[in-house]
This record gives C-alpha cells, sequence and structure tokens, in this order.
C-alpha cells in the first residue's frame, strides 16, 4: 500500500520549558492511540519542539485506512433456528439490526454456546479524509499543569496558538482549533528567521527550518549546548558543572542555542556558593564553572536564543545583570551577619506555622522535646546537648533576608551564619542536614544530630497536618506529607536506624492532642507509604505483605526481613516451607471443631514423620522465637530452612484425617502446633 508522510505543527507563543518534555510524550501517545483507533498503518511516529512549536512527525503513513470486519454477537443457534433449520424471527430481526440478510448469518461458538454472528466489512477511507478529526483530536487532548484563554474563550493551551501546519505527504490537511485554520505555512526564528515559510512537502520542513535557524529536533539542541559547554571548558582549563534538569530547561527555552560565558568580579566568591549557584541557575539559567579542586570560579555559561554579530554585546549585557543580582545577594549576606542568630530564632513567635498548630516558634518547640525523645529512643545521650541546639536553631534562617529571597538556601544559610557566629561544627552542619534528604535520590544526613532533627521535625509535620484535618488525598497534599514519610523512610534505611515509627508518632501526638481515630488514621499512611517505598525497591508485594504482619512499625526490619524473605524465595526448600504451611492452615480451616483443647499424644505416633516433626517444632520454636524478637532474619531463614524438609516429610508420609479419630485429632493437634510455629514469622499463605 502507498504511503506518505505526515507533518503537524503547532505553533505557538513561547511554552514554558517544563511543560515540554511530557506534552511530547503525549502527542506521540496520542497519536499512536488514533491511528491505531482509525486502523490506519504507519511506521515510526517522532515528536520534536521548541518554546514555539510542538511538532508530530510520522513516517509511512498508509493512504488509506485498512478495511475492518465488525462482527456482531446475535441470538443462540437453538433460538435463532427452528428444528427445520427456518430462521425464526429472532434471526430475521437481529439481520435486520445489522444491515445484513439472514441467508449472510454465521454460526460461531462463544465459550460453551453456539451462537449467530453477522459480519459487517466496511472498506477503508482515503486517509486524508479521516486525518482532520484525528490531528483535532490529538490537539484537543492535550493538558498542561496551566493553561490560558485568549481570542476564542472555547479552548485553553498552554500558550496561544498562532497557527497550524499540517501535510501528508505534500497535501494540506484542513484542521481548526479555535479560530486558527491549518494551512501550508510555518515560521522562522523570531529574531533570525522568516517570518513566514511556505511549506510544500512534509519531507522539506526539517530542511526548511534549518535554513531559518529552528532545530526542532531537542536531542540535537542539547548537542549544540553541551558541545558549546566543551569549548567554553577548553578555553577556560574549567569543568562547567551541568545539572541535568537545568540542562534540559535550556534546550526547550532556545531554538536555535547559542552557548557563550561570562564572568563576575571575584569579591562575590565571599558568598555562600550554594547562592551564587542558585542565583546564577534559578533567575538567569547559567551553569556555574569550578576549578580542578571543585572551587566555584568568577565564570558563568549561559546559552542565548539570538546568534547575535558581536557576542560580546551577549555577554556584558548578560554580566551586568548578574551583577545586579549578586551585589543584592551579598548585601543580604552582610545584613543578616549582623543579626545574632538567637534573635533571628526568637523572630519565629512572630511567623506563622499554620493557623491551628501556632506560630513556628512552637513548632520548634516542639521538635526540641521530640528530637530529645528520640535521641534517648536511639540511646544517643551522648549527643543531647547538641541535638537540643540544633533543633532550638532549626528554623531560624527563614526570618533571613537571603531566605526570603531565595527560599531554596534555607537550610544553606543556617549552616553558615551558625559558623560565622562560632557554633559547634557538628550543629553547623546539622542545621542543613535536617533538610536531607530533599526529594528521592537526594543526599542522606551524613551526621546523627541532623538525622534525628530531621526525623522529630517530619514526625510533627505528619502529627500536626493529620489535627488539622489536611491530610493527604488522592490528588492533593499541600504539606507534602508523603515526601515526609518517604524521608523519614529513607533516613531510617540510610543510617541504619532501628525506630518504632508508631512509637515516635505517638510521642509527636502529646503535645498536641491527637485522638485515638486520628493515630489510626496516621498509622494506616505511613504503612500505606512504606508499603509503596518497599515496592519501588524491587521487592515483591507477597514478602512485603508478610514482613508488615510480623513487624510493621520498624521500617529498617521490616526492609531486612524482606529482603531476607525474597533472597531464599527462589530456593527449592522455601517453595516446600510454603506449600506446606498452606496445607496446614487449609487442613485446619476445615477440621476446626476437631482441633478444641486437643494435646498432643506422642504414643499416638504411627510414623517416623510424625515424631520427627513433632522433635523438630520442639528443637526449633524457641529458636525461632528469639530470632523474631532479635530481628535475625538470617538466623530465621536457617531455621525455616531446617523445619522444611521434615514437614514435606510429613505430608509425603502421612494422611492427616485418619479414619481413626483418635489418631487423626493427634495430628491435627501436631499440624496446630505447626501453624503456631508458622504464626510466629505470619501467615505463610501470603506467599503462595
Amino acid at each position: 500500500m502507498a504511503s506518505r508522510d505526515l507533518l503537524f505543527e503547532i505553533g505557538t507563543e513561547e511554552i514554558p520549558a517544563r511543560f515540554m518534555s511530557k506534552t511530547l510524550s503525549d502527542i506521540k501517545d496520542y497519536a499512536n492511540g488514533e491511528l491505531s483507533s482509525a486502523h490506519i498503518e504507519h511506521g515510526e511516529i517522532v515528536t520534536m519542539g521548541t518554546p514555539r512549536r510542538l511538532v508530530l512527525y510520522i513516517k509511512d503513513v498508509a493512504d488509506s485506512q485498512s478495511d475492518s470486519v465488525e462482527v456482531a454477537k446475535g441470538p443462540m443457534v437453538k433460538l435463532a433456528f427452528d428444528v427445520a433449520g427456518v430462521p425464526t424471527k429472532a434471526a430475521e430481526g437481529f439481520a435486520k439490526s445489522k444491515g445484513v440478510s439472514v441467508d449472510d448469518l454465521k454460526k460461531q461458538t462463544i465459550g460453551n454456546a453456539e451462537y449467530v454472528v453477522a459480519e459487517k466489512r466496511q472498506k477503508g477511507k482515503a486517509t486524508i479524509e479521516v486525518m482532520p478529526s484525528i490531528l483535532e483530536n490529538v490537539i484537543h487532548r492535550l493538558a498542561f499543569p496551566k493553561s490560558m484563554y485568549w481570542a476564542d474563550t472555547t479552548v485553553r493551551f498552554a500558550r496561544p496558538v498562532r497557527w497550524l501546519l499540517a501535510l501528508l505527504g505534500n497535501s494540506p490537511i484542513k484542521i481548526s482549533f479555535g479560530t486558527v485554520v491549518s494551512g501550508v505555512l510555518s515560521r522562522g526564528h523570531r529574531f533570525m528567521g522568516e517570518k513566514e515559510i511556505t511549506v510544500k512537502s512534509a519531507l522539506d520542513y526539517e530542511k526548511l527550518m534549518a535554513d531559518n535557524f529552528v532545530v526542532i529536533d531537542p536531542e540535537a539542541r542539547k548537542k549544540m549546548i553541551l558541545d558549546g559547554i566543551n569549548g567554553v571548558e577548553k578555553e577556560l582549563a574549567a569543568h562547567v558543572e551541568v545539572d541535568p534538569a537545568l540542562l534540559e530547561e535550556n534546550v526547550y527555552l532556545n531554538e536555535y542555542p547559542v552557548v557563550f560565558y561570562g564572568s563576575f568580579d571575584k569579591e562575590f566568591l565571599e558568598i555562600p556558593e550554594e547562592v551564587l549557584t542558585l542565583s546564577m541557575a534559578k533567575n538567569q539559567r547559567y551553569f556555574p564553572v569550578r576549578n580542578k579542586d571543585g572551587k566555584v570560579e568568577p565564570y558563568f555559561v549561559g546559552v542565548s536564543n539570538n546568534k547575535a554579530r558581536n557576542m560580546n554585546v551577549v555577554r556584558e549585557g548578560n554580566e551586568r545583570v548578574l551583577r545586579a543580582r549578586l551585589y543584592d545577594a551579598a548585601f543580604f549576606w552582610k545584613e543578616d551577619l549582623q543579626k545574632p542568630i538567637d534573635s533571628m530564632a526568637d523572630e519565629l513567635k512572630s511567623v506563622t506555622y499554620q493557623a491551628q498548630l501556632g506560630t513556628s516558634y512552637d513548632k520548634v518547640q516542639r521538635v526540641k522535646s521530640l528530637a530529645l525523645k528520640l535521641a534517648n529512643m536511639l540511646n544517643k545521650n551522648e549527643i543531647k546537648d547538641d541535638v537540643a541546639r540544633t533543633a532550638e536553631l532549626a528554623k531560624f534562617d527563614i526570618v533571613s533576608s537571603m531566605v526570603y529571597e531565595f527560599s531554596e538556601v534555607q537550610g544553606v544559610m543556617a549552616r553558615e551564619y551558625a559558623r560565622k557566629a562560632g557554633e559547634k561544627e557538628d550543629v553547623a552542619v546539622a542545621l542543613y542536614e535536617q533538610y536531607l534528604p530533599r526529594y528521592a535520590g537526594d543526599d542522606l544526613p551524613s551526621g546523627i544530630i541532623g538525622a534525628i532533627v530531621g526525623l522529630a521535625d517530619r514526625a510533627d509535620t505528619i502529627a500536626g497536618i493529620f489535627k488539622t484535618g489536611l491530610e493527604p488525598t488522592s490528588s492533593q497534599d499541600p504539606y507534602g506529607l508523603r515526601r515526609a514519610a518517604r524521608c523519614i523512610n529513607e533516613i531510617i534505611w540510610g543510617l541504619d536506624l532501628d525506630i518504632n515509627i508508631k512509637d515516635l508518632i505517638a510521642k509527636a501526638a502529646i503535645p498536641l492532642e491527637l485522638t485515638e481515630e486520628t493515630l489510626s488514621k496516621i498509622s494506616d499512611f505511613l504503612s500505606q507509604r512504606l508499603q509503596v517505598q518497599l515496592k519501588e525497591k524491587g521487592l515483591k508485594h507477597e514478602v512485603i505483605d508478610l514482613s508488615l504482619q510480623t513487624i510493621p512499625t520498624r521500617p529498617l526490619q521490616t526492609f531486612n526481613m524482606s529482603k531476607t524473605l525474597q533472597k531464599v524465595a527462589d530456593e527449592a526448600w522455601f517453595g516446600e516451607l510454603i506449600t506446606a504451611a498452606v496445607r496446614v492452615k487449609n487442613l485446619l480451616s476445615k477440621a476446626a471443631d476437631e482441633t478444641k483443647e486437643v494435646e498432643i499424644d506422642e504414643a499416638k505416633f504411627t510414623s517416623d514423620a510424625e515424631k520427627s516433626l513433632d522433635k523438630a517444632l520442639k528443637d526449633l520454636i524457641v529458636p525461632a522465637s528469639n530470632a523474631v524478637k532479635a530481628c535475625d532474619w538470617e538466623e530465621l531463614a536457617s531455621i525455616l530452612s531446617q523445619l522444611a524438609p521434615v514437614i514435606s516429610k510429613f505430608f509425603e508420609d502421612v494422611l492427616v484425617m485418619d479414619k481413626d479419630e483418635s489418631i487423626r485429632k493427634n495430628r491435627l493437634a501436631l499440624l496446630n502446633k505447626c501453624n503456631e510455629f508458622f504464626l510466629l514469622v505470619g501467615d505463610f499463605s501470603l506467599l503462595k
């Protein structure tokens, strides 16, 4: 079948860079789905985009739809025809409703019965006829974190749509979106390209764009940026720090990226480097430059969307803008250093944390008390003074001018101001590390002080927000409680802290006077979050469920137990043990009345298998109980591996439901003992 390439370009005002990656993915998915539903064969689907355009390019699109056959099920054959084979009214009515003759009805076995079916063949239409509705469906399905209305209030998009270009080969496709109607015109680079470009064929598009300084492929723009950065590194004999998120942002901020570098006064290097790099990245999208020792150098690397005749003009303009911002940062730095940090901590009394939970100062006092209790739970009494001091100062920097201007450096500034004030280094570092990790995959606290204060802070936040009734919903989590729960578990696992979360939350609940109902909600919430994180670590849901049943409130041990169970899950003995445990449970369930108040009588054993199982249970039940209490999961696995062949042999050699009532009850009593052993660990039927 003949085919042609499809080109669909949505021209817009500049779309925010953060929208682009998902939008291009959505366009690809939607186009694939629409083409599949329309029975149109095609080749590779490619999506590309710049700030001013979203591009869908599909190779080898068939010129027409594939012919389709619609099969409709009718009445059962015995109802459609009488004993003489004459069609009944049921058959005639069904055939008429489907637009076919009774003679065209066919028989088909569906399930265990035979039905009549009607097949309606439909010849495929020309692709050019159905493509307008397909492309309109694609554009109307696109959704963004924030959308806009403009000339036509019946449509919304990330930014106003200015033109539409749609071609199948060299044939224009007529579609509309709001007041915009498609044509064969595109636009070049806003400053360096033609205002209007006639595109006669989909095959011509990429070259025409390149001739007009539009690099439509994001990967090509990324390569241009990285090549430019590589050139700067060679020229400066330094290293440019390329943050992946900032790189992607620059890719989608520019249609024709041109890399340049500039410099700033060395005096600004006195500002904490996090403030320097943040000023560059957040406000100007610059990359910082570091020397071979990792220290920030007085240079920056930027990406321009304009290939100026004289790039020195671009560089000087950007240097002026950055200099002004760094002057502001330097001023804030010097101004904040004039204030005693304890006086800033006292200012928290006038800062509202949450209307129902009081001020930030109130929160600090709760966190301090909880952090000291947590230190005691962890037997870290030797650091209690440092924990108390860190907690007292935990939030003081939120009233600083620097954090007011750059909220992202909260914690960083607390560390730097504390150092300047002569605080102990452990306390200063902990003031920063209390916020770690800030997101999945972030660094963990390097010291226990920051970890303890951070855990206490997050536990207080969870308890407090649940008290207000503002806990997370399926779509909303305004106070980041899911992130807080995630961070608690990551800290516990990363620092190997055996903390009972139920006890921690119970202590956090005391000053907040939480009800039992609220505590139960928090417990369910934390259990769900723990389960999600364990699955993310590649653990199977069945071993997670068993571990949560055995040790639900100690994330470290839940994780360790799950890992151990998963490690032995594929071993033959473990499979035998699970099979036996399920049989034990089923037999006891069926014979519940016969197991009541029945003691094991060794004299009634009639086989070595019974004796061996009884002896193994006696020998292993105490060590198993001790292993569970000590959370020695490797030892527990070793004990279970010893029991597995014994109980398997029992089921091979012994008929539990013997006709002799006394023997049967004695064997059921033995299985009852087995079940008690299994329940030391949990319900093994979860693993079947």
